[in-house]
């Protein structure tokens, strides 16, 4: 299967992709999201690039790079959480090119992931997490397919103080 859409294409993270992931895993907005509270060195990113290639079944996870037509990288998208047995995975995106973001691409970099986790992995559902105070977020996840099932009260802590997050869940109607 071909994780391409129209806009963009997701791709495996590559060694030339360690400047990308230094800036973007130091960058203190993004830690409000990812749970992030210390920096990355060079290091433990080239590390962990050099572990990218594990299966899925493996590491629990996969991460990639999502890339518009010209080659050129503008965010992550994760399977997270991966548990074969309940046939499900958490996801994750960060669109870090700000000129990027409100152009259709996180929409469909979820879909293309969706997708692959469907037909390919077999999973049953995806599901994801996301602050209260990101509508645009909000926004992107229920126009791809997924539907608010949760709130976690006072979950995640920023710094204006604790805010909820929205419990959402895209379950794939073939696999019951």
């Amino acid at each position: 299967m071909k994780l391409q859409g129209e806009n963009i294409r997701l791709r495996a993270l590559e060694p030339e992709d360690l400047e990308f992931l230094y800036v973007l895993e130091n960058d203190p907005e993004v830690w409000e999201i990812s749970g992030t509270l210390t920096p990355y060195s060079r290091k433990v990113l080239r590390q962990y690039l050099d572990g990218a290639h594990r299966d899925i079944y493996e590491a629990k996870q996969l991460r990639l790079a999502i890339c518009r037509q010209d080659h050129r990288c503008i965010g992550l998208i994760d399977l997270f959480d991966f548990d074969p047995k309940h046939q499900r995975a958490g996801l994750g995106i960060v669109i870090s090119d700000a000129g990027a973001r409100n152009r259709g691409y996180g929409g469909e970099a979820i879909r293309l992931v969706c997708e692959y986790a469907f037909r390919v992995l077999g999973l049953h559902q995806v599901y994801a997490g996301v602050g209260a105070g990101n509508p645009a977020s909000l926004q992107v996840f229920k126009k791809a397919g997924f539907l608010e099932s949760g709130v976690r009260k006072d979950w995640i802590r920023t710094a204006g103080g604790f805010q909820d997050e929205i419990f959402l869940q895209n379950i794939n109607p073939d696999v019951s």
